[in-house]
């Protein structure tokens, strides 16, 4: 009676418990080595990519790339003295030495975002137009963005090794669902007045989408590119851990050796270049806000 209490009464039955894991590590190592042909030219492009990305960042010389900065701030803003602001904290990141490290965290995120809009959008219309593929998908995307970030750096170096490829695999994954739902809401809550106007009138549904709900939506789809772009710069410390190069890599380092010094001016680096993409994709969101209203 006693082994009965202690067994199924004070601890959780030992019987019930779920060894799942090993299941699903043999899996994702039987699919990489039946499928290293297709995975090795999924890495060469994004390798490619990537590389390419850097090289356009690397080209443009520093001084133009700030004054790029400076002249978009102020168009998004029409103040001067934010573009000036703006270019002083990207002088700021090349005084502490970590100009090209801030192009290779640069290079990796925007080849992210890209992938995140070029597939979460098409995703987010698909959710916003199929109510059978809102259901499918939802939990799909709840436990996406619930799950900790480091769980998806195992998969993605199991099946690419470290490096490039499976940091931006790793950011894609994370960074994809703000665009797939916020381009979901925007579809969906378009004035249904505008909507049923433009049915009344003989649009089709392919119609009405391109012509009123997408441009009607732009600013919520803005605010989706925004929060990628965000949770983007938030994978660059995590992905150091699988050998991306940049920023992260220089705190990992720093952190490793336990020098605070070395590892806070970077750290600040990354909070700078955060700031100005998110106030730059925030002045964006508010022009297309004004677009639309007009």
């Amino acid at each position: 009676m006693n082994e009965f209490i202690n067994e199924y009464i004070r601890r959780f039955p030992s019987a019930w418990q779920l060894d799942a894991g090993d299941v699903i590590d043999n899996a994702v190592k039987a699919f990489s080595r039946d499928h290293q042909t297709g995975l090795r030219m999924i890495k060469g492009t994004v390798i490619s990519s990537v590389s390419g990305i850097r090289w356009l960042l690397e080209t443009i010389p520093w001084a133009v790339l700030i004054l790029a900065v400076w002249a978009l701030a102020w168009r998004q803003t029409k103040k001067w003295y934010v573009g000036a602001f703006y270019a002083a904290m990207m002088t700021f990141v090349g005084c502490c030495g970590f100009w090209k490290e801030m192009l290779e965290t640069l290079s990796v995120v925007i080849a992210a975002v890209i992938l995140c809009t070029a597939l979460g959008f098409p995703l987010g219309v698909l959710l916003a137009m199929s109510d059978k593929a809102n259901r499918v998908l939802r939990p799909i995307l709840d436990t996406m963005q619930t799950m900790p970030s480091w769980v998806y750096l195992v998969p993605a170096v199991i099946l690419f090794g470290v490096g490039t490829t499976p940091a931006l695999l790793a950011t894609t994954i994370y960074a994809i669902v703000p665009m797939v739902r916020l381009t979901s809401h925007g579809l969906l809550y378009v004035d249904a007045e505008m909507v049923e106007a433009a049915r009344a009138f003989g649009s089709t549904r392919f119609q009405t989408l391109v012509k009123i709900q997408i441009p009607q939506a732009i600013p919520t789809i803005m605010t989706g590119v925004n929060q990628t772009i965000m949770m983007a710069m938030s994978m660059v410390v995590t992905c150091a851990l699988i050998g991306a190069k940049g920023l992260g890599m220089e705190i990992l380092v720093a952190t490793n050796r336990v020098d605070m010094g070395k590892s806070l001016f970077p750290g600040v680096c990354i909070v700078i270049v955060a700031i100005i993409l998110d106030r730059l994709t925030q002045a964006a969101v508010k022009r297309s806000e004004v677009i639309a209203d007009g």
